[in-house]
């Protein structure tokens, strides 16, 4: 009828549904994240106060902080590392609790005491260029972990398959207060680009390289000083297995350009078996420069090179202070740093072999200087 208002068409109720209130509907995607940990609790943050080992970056940070407040006049923000028990285990874990399998893979093979590994809900961070590197796969992190190469953290997938290597890794991070993040396989995912990871990946620090000057002064100190410098190596293994045999045969350092060449990643670490941990490692700007600065010290610098005028089994300078140049993997020694040598050193071989790998040329020279030494 003409003035009747009520339409009987008209929906009585809201088309919405009931509000889910503050998360809405993103709520049901925080489940399982566990408790976001307060800065005092982050490795990385500069207000890090726990008791696990400070990383070299947060150290950084701090000092920084200090510097700025110093300059303004007012206290530092910064925390005060040891100051707060980060670990679990003692009155019930803080962190997230791990899955069964994860869990007793932990377990297995340990002897139980009164602290563990801390368990965290882990996040996807965008690494800086000078930030943390993840070592993937089981074998790789597995060997990492004998080799001791330091480690900030275990990332393990969320229903990975337990098997003997698996069970290693996470005992062996347990055992040596490694926190363990168990995160989703698509996070992992995402962490790693896609690369291959078989559920696992070690967070390796940045690595804290020696100054150029300390590292010579130090090798002075010694009886029979000996370096090694590396022109062009762009190969981490190679610089792995040079710096192991550094430390085989009683090197005292090894230093090499910051551009255009390999720097100490977790291929490099591994491949020393450790002995990165043992030999100061440098990076120069320039090798040739660094070079002349070692000779002014009183290093005979050695370049190796197939076509060198002096035999490796004739080198008279070996017993004296010496700086090995090791030239890259395919073009060997530079004309320049050729050039600055004392010698340029062949290394003998009874076939029609061109040349040896860089290592290996690296790890010959190396075993004749140290007969040479000892034999006097």
């Amino acid at each position: 009828m003409p003035g009747n208002s009520h339409n009987a068409s008209k929906r009585a109720t809201s088309k919405k549904g009931a509000a889910m209130g503050s998360g809405g509907k993103n709520r049901s995607s925080l489940k399982g994240r566990g408790r976001t940990l307060p800065a005092d609790e982050r490795p990385w943050h500069k207000g890090y106060s726990g008791t696990e080992k400070l990383p070299d970056k947060t150290a950084r940070k701090q000092d920084k902080e200090r510097r700025a407040a110093a300059a303004e006049g007012r206290a530092p923000k910064v925390g005060v590392p040891g100051t707060k028990d980060t670990t679990w285990g003692r009155g019930g874990g803080r962190g997230t609790s791990m899955t069964r399998a994860t869990a007793a893979a932990v377990r297995g093979g340990r002897a139980a005491g009164p602290r563990g590994p801390r368990v965290a809900p882990g996040r996807k961070s965008n690494p800086t260029k000078e930030g943390p590197e993840l070592l993937l796969g089981r074998n790789p992190v597995v060997e990492a972990l004998r080799a001791l190469v330091p480690a900030t953290a275990l990332y393990v997938a969320q229903g990975i398959d337990i098997d003997d290597r698996v069970t290693e890794i996470v005992r062996t991070s347990g055992d040596r207060g490694i926190p363990i993040l168990e995160i989703s396989r698509n996070e992992l995912d995402r962490m790693t680009g896609g690369v291959l990871h078989q559920g696992v990946g070690l967070q390796v620090p940045p690595f804290a390289y020696e100054d150029f000057d300390d590292l010579v002064a130090a090798s002075l100190e010694q009886t029979a000083p000996l370096l090694v410098a590396l022109d062009g190596i762009t190969d981490p293994r190679n610089l792995g297995a040079v710096i192991r045999s550094v430390a085989a045969f009683g090197g005292h350092g090894v230093f090499m350009t910051e551009r255009r060449a390999a720097g100490i990643t977790a291929t490099a670490w591994r491949t020393s078996a450790g002995a990165a941990a043992r030999v100061p490692v440098s990076q120069v700007v320039n090798l040739t420069r660094a070079i002349k600065t070692a000779q002014k010290a009183g290093f005979t610098a050695i370049g190796l090179d197939a076509d060198g005028e002096t035999d490796l089994y004739q080198l008279e300078a070996a017993v004296g202070p010496l700086l090995v140049v090791v030239g890259s993997e395919g073009r060997g020694l530079s004309r320049l740093v050729g050039e600055t040598c004392d010698l340029r050193v062949s290394i003998p071989m009874a076939s029609d072999v061109e040349s040896l790998n860089a290592s290996v040329a690296a790890a010959v020279t190396l075993a004749e200087v140290s007969r040479r030494r000892a034999h006097g």
